[in-house]
């Protein structure tokens, strides 16, 4: 029996110094990249950018566009009314106010899915870029020989050496020549 214990720690013993070294962590080598930067002065990340300044250029016309004339009828259609001092309405007013009432209900929903499409545009941009940066990260990294990448605006300070944006920003350009700056039309649920 005590031969079995003694066996049982020295087989211990030698365990020990293994596990160890298996758990031992790598000195940690840092790279740090300006993925502002790198997302602003990307190629297709400009023109993606540019496309989508457009379409919120042309959301805001079109908001103008439909508010005019609608200001226009509701400042009408309060004076009908203003002139009636209290008694009712007839029914042309009353069909007018309806109607003034439908067609800004109608310019309020056709704005609110503009801006909707909008918003998964930027997303679908954004999720067009995230997804090749992952694999570039990975690449940069192992080329650079780091085993940590780390976003400027999380560091305190770093040293020029350690920034891999240029390279990061070099890779991106290259696998990323495009980008579409409209999400693809969403599928409508289907019934059983």
């Amino acid at each position: 029996m005590k031969t079995f214990f003694v066996t049982v720690a020295v087989a211990a013993a030698a365990l020990a110094p293994s596990a160890a070294a298996a758990q031992a962590v790598p000195t940690a080598v840092i790279a740090v990249v300006d993925l502002e930067r790198v997302t602003n002065n990307c190629n297709s990340c400009k023109t993606a950018s540019a496309a989508l300044r457009s379409q919120i250029t042309s959301l805001q016309n079109r908001e103008k566009t439909l508010a005019a004339p609608l200001q226009t009828e509701g400042k009408s259609i309060q004076a009908a009314i203003d002139a009636l001092n209290g008694k009712e309405p007839d029914a042309a007013l009353k069909a007018r106010v309806a109607a003034f009432q439908a067609k800004q209900q109608q310019g309020a929903q056709e704005i609110q899915a503009q801006q909707a499409q909008i918003q998964r545009n930027q997303q679908y941009v954004q999720k067009q870029i995230a997804d090749k940066l992952g694999p570039i990260y990975q690449s940069v990294m192992q080329r650079r020989g780091a085993n940590v990448m780390l976003e400027t605006g999380s560091t305190l300070a770093t040293t020029t050496s350690v920034d891999v944006s240029n390279d990061v920003l070099a890779a991106l350009n290259t696998a990323l020549p495009s980008i579409s700056a409209v999400a693809p039309a969403q599928q409508a649920p289907q019934g059983r």
